[in-house]
């Protein structure tokens, strides 16, 4: 590999610096770093931060590679400026054996793009009933540390106390897609006005909110650390902040969507916008991006969930949940955070980057932007402005919720280990 200078970019957001990669590594920065034979970027005005981390990703291969592939997945991952992601366990089959993990883990190193970390199940084909293999799944090539059935609740207690006994032997950590399924039998929408007013089927914020509960109080309980996937309302926010309070190893991650869209939206009937948890509140929202701003909320996390134009195309009740999320989650949290004084860029490396990577014990990622460290880096222009327009993506999915939306900022270019997976805003 050829050296690489980056030139003049806000590292963090700070003062300008020249960054010279080497290989894999970066092996200088500061400010006058002379080229020589390096293949020298300018990047003045822009933001270089640490390759971000994504704890929570559907790449759907194996079984559903008609909504999505760990190829394309990958792609989509780098163009978002991603160097790795972790990928969920609902595939066909389940990820709960060594075989599957260390399956999904290989085609992530032949497709070169970013790092797939896969996520183990926490039960036998997320069904709730019986532990899957998951310290043969730790022990696997694929090393696993996060273990969930998202997609699916861990909802009986005695199942979910054993899980968080038993991945504390090698600090791994649960993490819960938190909905009571009994309070959300036939739910459409957030439970509120919107759903009253439109005769759908009310989501509870209660049913989140009483998985969570539960949950903190048994991690506490036998000392392990238990993880909230795409935690999504003002009252999981003061859970986890009062579990947080205790000193409990307790963390959350909220999306990108959950950060800007409402529940509101869900009037124009657009199956686009049915997602699991649901769209919430105004008041929601400012909850999350408070809880996020204040360090409450751990990570940022895309739950990128691909599906094929059938599976969205359709009435309202008879689509699928979910929303393709990576090459547009930075832009989102650069609305909804930086642009509105909630985070500065350092801020934005922390949620995006350090803490996903540090929740989830995965090594040389969530590294600092100096010598010596491994050369997983992101470049951005957060001056740039354009309308999503998902025919471009490099998903093979296009149900995201912001066709035709202005967002602010671009990754212009994403290295994984040193070698540029996108230059220019475009896929090496």
């Amino acid at each position: 590999m050829s050296k690489i200078l980056i030139r003049g970019a806000k590292v963090l957001g700070g003062e300008p610096q020249d960054v010279l990669i080497d290989g894999e590594t970066i092996a200088e920065t500061g400010t006058g770093i002379e080229a020589g034979d390096a293949t020298v970027i300018e990047a003045a005005g822009r933001i270089l931060l640490p390759g971000l981390v994504d704890l929570h990703t559907h790449l759907r291969e194996p079984g559903r590679e008609d909504s999505e592939t760990v190829l394309t997945g990958t792609k989509a991952a780098a163009v978002g400026g991603f160097t790795a992601v972790h990928a969920m366990a609902n595939t066909f089959p389940v990820a709960d054996t060594a075989g599957v993990v260390e399956q999904v883990w290989r085609l992530g190193k032949e497709s070169g793009y970013c790092d797939v970390q896969p996520v183990g199940a926490v039960t036998v084909g997320l069904e709730g009933k019986q532990l899957a293999e998951l310290g043969a799944m730790h022990d696997s090539a694929a090393g696993v540390k996060v273990f969930s059935d998202d997609g699916k609740c861990v909802d009986d207690a005695v199942i979910m106390r054993r899980a968080l006994e038993y991945v504390k032997a090698f600090d791994g950590v649960v993490a819960q897609h938190a909905q009571e399924p009994r309070l959300t039998e036939g739910a459409q929408m957030n439970e509120g006005v919107v759903s009253a007013e439109l005769g759908l089927g009310g989501w509870p914020a209660v049913a989140e909110e009483s998985i969570i509960a539960r949950d903190v109080l048994l991690a506490a309980h036998v000392g392990s650390r238990v993880h909230i996937c795409h935690l999504s309302t003002a009252g999981s926010v003061e859970i986890v902040r009062w579990a947080k309070s205790k000193g409990w190893n307790v963390t959350a991650e909220v999306t990108p969507h959950h950060l800007l869209l409402t529940d509101e939206l869900v009037r124009t009937y657009d199956p686009v916008y049915k997602v699991n948890p649901p769209l919430r509140t105004e008041a929601d929202v400012m909850a999350l991006r408070e809880a996020l701003a204040d360090g409450t909320i751990d990570c940022v996390a895309t739950d990128h969930a691909p599906h094929p134009h059938e599976d969205k195309d359709c009435e309202w009740a008879a689509a699928a949940m979910g929303m393709v999320g990576l090459e547009t989650a930075l832009s989102v949290v650069q609305q909804t955070m930086v642009d509105t004084g909630l985070l500065d860029w350092a801020g934005v490396a922390d949620r995006m980057s350090f803490r996903p990577a540090a929740i989830g014990r995965l090594e040389g990622h969530g590294r600092p932007v100096s010598a010596g460290e491994p050369a997983n880096l992101t470049l951005v222009d957060p001056a740039y402005r354009g309308v999503v327009d998902p025919a471009g993506f490099a998903s093979r999915s296009r149900n995201t919720p912001y066709e035709g939306r202005e967002l602010p900022g671009r990754v212009t270019h994403t290295f994984l280990r040193g070698r540029a997976t996108v230059v220019d805003g475009k896929l090496a």
